[in-house]
């Protein structure tokens, strides 16, 4: 008899563990999510990762600033042509005043005249000085600002062949200290102020001239640009 219920109790323990094989199987099954077994493995192989933090995607700025200008005041951006598929540009208060987008730029010095109360554009023109007589023309545009505007002022490819005196007289009394240097495919960008006096601090003016040892294109020095905040009119 002692054999007998040895045997009868051994069945009794394998069905009682096979049943909580299976229970504990199917309580398993209803926990987990219906997943792809891959992705449940990589859910379990990720759980002892280090979580990757990624920077935010940093805010464009007006005229495409590093940094926000301040409220009261007027964000702007000029860069010079360099090379021959790299037109000059002239942004203000992020509106693009002047380039190749607009096809409003061209070989020579580009000027573009603001407001300066209003922040509006009045005038945008450019002046080839590698072919043709236009200093004329671009001494009388400069003349013809209104008092209290801003002007800016970018070269594309050669602004100093056919620049004459009276137009180098005429930026020159803006407060350009490179006017006279300028050369053959010289990159110059220059900020001036008609009527109204701008803050010292702000860099109105840079240039690069061409070399061939150093340009960055074949007969082309690199382009150039500076940009910054102007305070706006508080009258």
């Amino acid at each position: 008899m002692r054999p007998l219920a040895g045997g009868l109790l051994k069945v009794v323990f394998v069905v009682f563990a096979s049943l909580c094989a299976w229970y504990s199987g199917y309580l398993l099954a209803e926990l987990i999510p219906d997943a792809p077994l891959s992705s449940a493995a990589y859910s379990i192989r990720s759980l002892g990762e280090r979580p990757v933090l990624k920077a935010p995607v940093p805010k464009r700025q007006k005229c495409d600033h590093w940094t926000p200008c301040p409220s009261d005041t007027y964000a702007y951006r000029l860069l010079s042509g360099g090379g021959r598929s790299k037109y000059a540009k002239i942004c203000f208060e992020d509106n693009l005043l002047m380039g190749e987008q607009l096809g409003n730029v061209a070989r020579g010095i580009n000027i573009a005249i603001v407001n300066y109360v209003t922040g509006n554009v009045t005038a945008t023109r450019c002046f080839d000085m590698y072919e043709g007589d236009n200093s004329g023309p671009m001494t009388k545009f400069i003349q013809s600002a209104a008092p209290k505007s801003l002007l800016f002022m970018v070269t594309y490819d050669d602004g100093s062949t056919r620049l004459n005196n009276d137009a180098k007289n005429a930026i020159e009394a803006l407060g350009s200290k490179e006017i006279r240097n300028m050369k053959f495919r010289s990159s110059w960008v220059f900020i001036a102020a008609k009527g109204l006096e701008l803050p010292s601090e702000i860099q109105r003016e840079k240039i690069n001239h061409s070399d061939a040892k150093n340009n960055r294109y074949s007969g082309w020095p690199a382009e150039i640009q500076i940009e910054g905040c102007i305070p706006k009119d508080q009258s």
